[in-house]
């Protein structure tokens, strides 16, 4: 299996390579150059599989020789060991054909989860075989920091460098960064939003001399690995409905577009998906994009769902690349484009991303109103990332099951759910001592160079 840029000009790569790579040297993403597929029965076969089986199945073909079956197998199962439900990814019925995939209940409470958690083992399984160190650095909204500390906390091949959005994320979100005690993780506040954060951290993988000298890698959704385990719960829940004999749609709350281009692999690999629905909040880059044809940034207004205020979502080059026909040229012109402001797709790509995705919005008002009313009428207490996804569905409703993602869990975001729905949604036992635990981290300015000598002191500390 061998892995491209979505920019054309990068090295080629095995899977190992672009996993402890992250970002390509020409500043693109990596992807398999072909995508895998499953048959039919190899799809109806995964029925009453356990998910670990299940994960098995789905991404074996896409890591080459990087691992043995064997090593493969005990990898999955050391990364879901420690979910709090035995199917890892159940599903919840909430309307006659409309059902919640809980991703939550895993060690942060989060869909990220159920990537980050194997991507450190095979972070670690990788370098204790070579022998080498790496410094990941990775920007987040709020969900991705937490699970990637969880993933790679007291890993000895790993330092753990993460930047978010100082005062931009929910409190149990940044305790969650701040509060571990191992050395080798750190939570950089940056003055800034989630862009900011996220412009950083590419800055310094284009920064050739300081990304060879502290060996960086990345574990933002930026990296292939994120994006392939992610696939896996897309298959677990459509075989559960019923596939490969009916289809099912799916509408997936998302900034950063890796969730719901997960579910776009899944689709490519055979997977009956009859529709993907993106699901934003006010910072409605991608439903404004799939409506017009232009992606053009507006800046970013802080909500309730802060895991969403994102304008740059950088998992949409890789559909653009899809959408180009795998033009790396074409996709590095739109790039350069948005360091202007932004770009306006080709009417060829544009037709072929409105085929393939549907899209909407929610209100601030109208997410408080969904997670309101889904406590009452389905006894269901949903985050406001949850409900963004669940009002969003409704208006695609029909005769095919449709799955919401549900992203995180309430007590994520304890003020929003309270004010929303009256109800406290508590912390896991595991957790309950979260806001009494000392936090730790350093403020810095948004300013490359800035964040480039912090980490260097933290990394030779």
């Amino acid at each position: 299996m061998r892995y491209i840029s979505t920019r054309g000009t990068a090295p080629v790569l095995t899977f190992e390579q672009a996993m402890l790579t992250g970002l390509a040297r020409d500043g693109g993403l990596y992807l398999p150059e072909d995508i895998p597929t499953l048959t039919y029965p190899q799809i109806a076969a995964m029925a009453g599989k356990s998910y670990e089986e299940v994960a098995f199945e789905v991404m074996r073909p896409f890591i080459g020789d990087t691992f043995t079956d064997a090593e493969f197998k005990d990898l999955i199962a050391r990364a879901y060991a420690g979910f709090g439900h035995a199917a890892r990814a159940p599903l919840v019925q909430v309307d006659s054909n409309h059902y919640l995939l809980e991703l939550f209940h895993g060690p942060t409470l989060a869909f990220k989860d159920f990537a980050m958690q194997l991507i450190g083992q095979l972070f670690q399984a990788a370098l204790t075989r070579s022998g080498d160190r790496v410094t990941i650095v990775g920007a987040t909204s709020g969900d991705t920091g937490s699970a990637a500390i969880e993933a790679f906390r007291g890993l000895k091949a790993v330092d753990v460098i993460i930047l978010y959005p100082h005062g931009r994320v929910s409190e149990v979100q940044r305790r969650q960064m701040t509060t571990p005690v191992e050395a080798n993780v750190h939570a950089l506040a940056i003055d800034g939003d989630f862009d900011d954060c996220q412009a950083l951290v590419k800055d310094m993988f284009n920064d050739f001399a300081f990304r060879d000298d502290v060996r960086l890698a990345g574990v933002n959704s930026i990296n292939w690995g994120r994006v392939l385990a992610q696939v896996v719960y897309y298959f677990t829940a459509a075989v559960s409905l019923g596939a490969p004999h009916r289809p099912v749609s799916f509408t997936v709350p998302t900034g950063n577009f890796g969730d719901i281009f997960a579910g776009f692999i899944a689709k490519q690999m055979g997977l009956p998906i009859a529709d993907l629905v993106v699901a934003t909040n006010r910072n409605d880059i991608l439903h404004r994009t799939l409506l017009t044809g232009a992606y053009t940034k507006e800046g970013v207004t802080p909500t309730i769902s802060p895991s969403m205020d994102i304008q740059v979502s950088s998992n949409f080059e890789r559909a653009l690349f899809y959408a180009y026909g795998q033009d790396g040229a074409a996709v590095a012109g739109q790039m350069d484009d948005l360091k202007q402001g932004g770009f306006t797709i080709s009417q060829g790509a544009y037709e072929m991303l409105k085929s393939t995705f549907k899209s909407g919005r929610a209100s601030e008002e109208e997410t408080s109103a969904t997670i309101k009313a889904y406590h009452a009428n389905h006894g269901e207490l949903i985050c406001p990332h949850t409900a963004v996804g669940a009002h969003v569905a409704q208006s695609h409703l029909g005769d095919v099951p449709m799955v919401t993602l549900a992203t995180a869990h309430p007590a994520k975001f304890p003020d929003a759910v309270k004010a929303a729905s009256g109800i406290s949604a508590p912390l896991p036992a595991r957790m309950a001592d979260l806001y009494d635990r000392p936090e730790r981290v350093t403020r810095v300015a948004g300013d490359l160079a800035a964040v480039q000598n912090v980490i260097k002191e933290r990394i030779t500390a």
